[in-house]
């Protein structure tokens, strides 16, 4: 287990009308059905990438992801001349984000391909929709508690035993911060006044650097951090 994982989101009234519209990103191992999912505003980069933090500190790297091709999960940019010399496709951040983390990418190619997490949300949708109706649950605060003591109980329900016992998923490394892969990355110019223009707002980069690019980092928690050479600026 752990050698290939489909990661999908769902986009249902999860909780009907006593809260707001909101979308569960979910996982299920191919080999043994057991699953992982949570809950999030909206289907896109940093959610993706939120989710695959959580996933990944409980179970370790998969080997393989198997995604549609949602423009969170591929890339719509077109290749620019450099791509086509070194035969590459534009790597979308959730993309680049896995590959940095030596996880490959497989992107289906038709709904039917990615039958089993279909399947999951159809019976998530019946199960998880009664039981937060029970529980009166309507922020994702509480529909994110809820699964945490929710997912054992169905897991232990649903899953199966894999055919073999080996384990592919790979133990995140040590030292290793996940922050500073699981974000969107912009590369951006240092002007000569020591500034950056990055989404419509200017910011005076304080260390005196010697650099014509620096890196911008969003990251999940909300917080971005600009780096020149993996050094954090201030």
């Amino acid at each position: 287990y752990g050698e290939m994982v489909q990661i999908d989101g769902s986009h249902q009234a999860w909780f009907e009308e006593r809260g707001p519209g909101c979308v569960l990103m979910g996982y299920i191992d191919d080999a043994t059905g057991k699953v992982f999912a949570r809950f999030y505003d909206y289907e896109g980069s940093l959610p993706a990438m939120d989710s695959f933090k959580s996933y990944s500190k409980k179970y370790g790297l998969p080997m393989k992801v198997y995604l549609d091709k949602h423009t969170t999960y591929k890339s719509t940019a077109r290749p620019t001349i450099q791509d086509e010399l070194d035969q590459v496709e534009p790597l979308s951040q959730f993309e680049r984000a896995l590959k940095e983390l030596g996880v490959e990418v497989l992107h289906a190619h038709s709904p039917q391909a990615k039958g089993r997490i279909e399947r999951f949300f159809r019976t998530f949708q019946d199960r998880v929709v009664k039981e937060m109706r029970l529980r009166g649950i309507r922020t994702l605060e509480e529909a994110n508690q809820f699964l945490e003591e929710y997912l054992p109980l169905y897991n232990r329900r649903f899953s199966v035993c894999p055919k073999g016992k080996d384990n592919f998923h790979r133990p995140l490394p040590k030292g290793l911060v996940l922050d500073t892969i699981l974000c969107i990355k912009t590369e951006r110019s240092l002007r000569n006044d020591f500034t950056v223009a990055h989404n419509r707002k200017l910011y005076q980069v304080e260390d005196a650097v010697k650099a014509s690019k620096v890196m911008v980092q969003e990251r999940v928690d909300g917080s971005m951090i600009m780096t020149h050479k993996r050094r954090s600026l201030r």
